[in-house]
């Protein structure tokens, strides 16, 4: 069995009782970063081996844990933070699974995009979730012009690094609209801010951005 498993965004204590029990009882369990998952693990004394999947070795390793599923090991997925399949390789994974008849289960827990939407003050109802933008202005620009019209809420991940990029080009498409962020979500230093495109281009110029960000935001009825 595959497990995916969702882990804390932030918080260790965020985890839940299905999650620990699946990891202690899985036989192997597949991170993005083991110094990373090790934390989690040493914390709640998850003794389980791990080894590393992520975006470079997603090809390479693909097939060992596939082999490995076939001979009737018990492997969990996990991700970073949130959970796996999301803007991760892990959607590599459980494909190349599904595709191989191995079966699937799901340990649902947190998952940063709807943490951030509920906190975030937007239309919930409805919303579309585009992963991170591309870290080329040419083809950032264009995903952006592909939004005119969009009636939904929008959700985007992005890195402190391209945040003001971003903003900057979200101001060319879409003029000098209101959205809202939340950053670092669960820890000690959550932020949830809402404001102009121009407000918080103002703000990163005072504090600079740090951590990672989910930008919310729903275009005017005016530019539709």
């Amino acid at each position: 069995m595959l497990y995916i498993v969702s882990t804390p965004i932030g918080n260790l204590k965020d985890i839940t009782l299905r999650a620990l029990e699946t990891l202690k009882s899985v036989d192997l369990i597949a991170c993005e970063d083991t110094r990373h998952t090790r934390i989690l693990t040493n914390h709640y004394q998850v003794q389980t081996p791990l080894t590393s999947y992520y975006e470079h070795n997603k090809l390479s390793k693909g097939p060992y844990l596939l082999r490995l599923l076939k001979e009737g090991k018990d492997i969990a997925l996990v991700s970073d933070a949130g959970t796996p399949g999301i803007s991760d390789p892990g959607y590599c994974i459980i494909k190349l699974a599904k595709d191989n008849g191995v079966p699937i289960t799901a340990v649902p827990g947190p998952c940063a995009l709807i943490n951030a939407l509920v906190l975030s003050n937007s239309a919930a109802g409805k919303f579309i979730f585009e992963g991170f933008l591309p870290p080329k202005q040419q083809a950032r620009l264009k995903k952006l012009n592909s939004l005119k019209g969009e009636e939904r809420t929008i959700i985007f991940y992005e890195s402190p690094h391209r945040i003001i990029r971003s903003l900057e080009d979200i101001f060319e498409v879409f003029g000098d609209i209101k959205l809202a962020y939340v950053r670092e979500a669960t820890k000690k230093f959550e932020e949830t801010k809402e404001g102009t495109v121009s407000f918080l281009l103002e703000h990163f110029k005072k504090h600079p951005p740090r951590g990672e960000f989910v930008l919310i935001w729903q275009i005017p009825a005016s530019l539709k």
